[in-house]
């Protein structure tokens, strides 16, 4: 039986995610209530607003619920908006996260709306699409670099938490979720 990924799914691009899944050959599960998490076999964050996102996170109460789940060291992907609320030091501006993963980041450090590119990873391979999306500006002693684009971190993993600057979702390609859930 493949196994079931959550998808937060309370602001941003959940459904691209969710067909990224299906892709990968796994099942989704869209989350919006803590109850919803019980069975998951791992969870996205996705791309979209990180202070909205933090704020229906509050609303929704969902915020220990979440702390917990990755507590239990079942995979995470984080991205984008979801790499923000996964990082320990948000700039520009600052504003707060999780602290899953041992980074400091910059919002919306790519650019504009306008400023949205395409590119191939350092590896010649990774597909990477950049929609205002935050930089990694330090990366901890246990954070390792899974990909990089001009020598600058863009995919990053610590313990069961990985987080991609770049929405994997809205390639042509499953292999960060195959990567990340298989």
């Amino acid at each position: 039986m493949p196994r079931t990924i959550g998808v937060l799914a309370l602001q941003g691009d959940f459904a691209a995610h969710e067909r990224a899944v299906s892709a990968a050959g796994l099942l989704s599960r869209p989350v919006r209530r803590a109850e919803e998490l019980a069975g998951l076999d791992g969870l996205i964050l996705p791309g979209g607003e990180s202070t909205t996102q933090l704020q229906l996170l509050g609303r929704h109460q969902l915020e220990e619920p979440l702390r917990a789940f990755v507590a239990s060291g079942a995979p995470v992907l984080a991205t984008c908006a979801g790499l923000i609320l996964a990082a320990q030091v948000v700039e520009r501006p600052a504003q707060a996260s999780f602290g899953f993963l041992d980074v400091t980041v910059a919002r919306n450090a790519w650019g504009r709306q306008l400023d949205s590119f395409e590119a191939v990873a350092d590896d010649g391979v990774t597909a990477l699409l950049f929609i205002r999306a935050p930089r990694i500006l330090r990366v901890g002693p246990q954070v390792q670099v899974l990909a990089t684009l001009a020598g600058e971190p863009v995919m990053v993993q610590q313990h069961n938490v990985t987080g991609a600057t770049f929405h994997p979702e809205l390639t042509p390609s499953a292999t960060v979720h195959r990567r990340v859930f298989s």
